[in-house]
């Protein structure tokens, strides 16, 4: 056997360890967030005062939803210069904040339902990140795909609040599930490679860490959402 294979065979174990290590922070920041969010929802659906404030309140609802989304695309644009505090408050700010919103999730669907589905979520994320993460095919193709598909049903589901159709509604929901099973697996492939090309003890691999996590998060969250559409019982029916 070639003698070079020894020599790039430690550095090969050594990378592979970094990268387990790494993955591992990022999906522990993960599992705070979505701890957080769901500590977060089930608080507010119990405290009368909290419902009126987020939930029957449209103003300040609009207003919470907005400020997610600005907190996210400003962690996404800006977490590599901020510092690691900054970066941490902001992360558990958003799940916090996601956990006002999605408590209204426990006003339309049963808590038995809700909790079904859940572990069905979890259950896919497990398997299409495990996929992402031992595959040796590049995965780039279907996250450029699935992107430009999300984009797509971001249009639809906004033109849909006004024409207000059952079908496309259902359409929308296959895709969304579809497209957040490929984010999850495309996502955690690249959040492995750049494990790869990062000093795991420094602030810059917390930074990245809390940002991929935030992204599995977000792969999660939306992937639960649409399959509650599918499988989630109403109270109402």
């Amino acid at each position: 056997m070639d003698s070079r294979y020894y020599e790039r065979a430690p550095h090969a174990i050594e990378q592979d360890f970094i990268a387990r290590e790494f993955i591992s922070r990022v999906y522990g920041w993960m599992g705070v967030g979505l701890a957080l969010t769901a500590v977060i929802s089930l608080l507010t659906v119990q405290s009368p005062t909290l419902l009126r404030l987020f939930v029957y309140n449209p103003i300040l609802r609009w207003g919470l939803l907005l400020g997610e989304l600005g907190l996210v695309i400003y962690l996404s644009a800006r977490i590599s210069k901020m510092t690691v505090g900054a970066a941490t408050g902001g992360f558990v700010a958003y799940a916090a904040m996601n956990g006002l919103t999605l408590s209204v999730i426990f006003l339309i669907y049963t808590a038995a339902s809700i909790t079904s589905v859940f572990f069905v979520t979890a259950g896919t994320f497990a398997a299409m990140s495990a996929i992402g993460y031992v595959t040796k095919k590049d995965l780039s193709g279907i996250g450029s795909f699935c992107l430009m598909g999300l984009i797509g049903v971001i249009i639809a589901s906004i033109v849909n609040l006004f024409v207000r159709s059952s079908m496309l509604d259902w359409l929308l929901s296959v895709l969304g599930v579809l497209i957040f099973i490929g984010l999850t697996a495309y996502d955690t492939q690249k959040i492995k490679n750049l494990a790869r090309n990062i000093d795991p003890l420094s602030d810059a691999a917390t930074k990245t860490a809390i940002l991929g996590a935030l992204t599995l998060y977000l792969d999660f969250i939306n992937l639960f959402l649409y399959m509650l559409r599918f499988f989630g019982q109403r109270r109402d029916d």
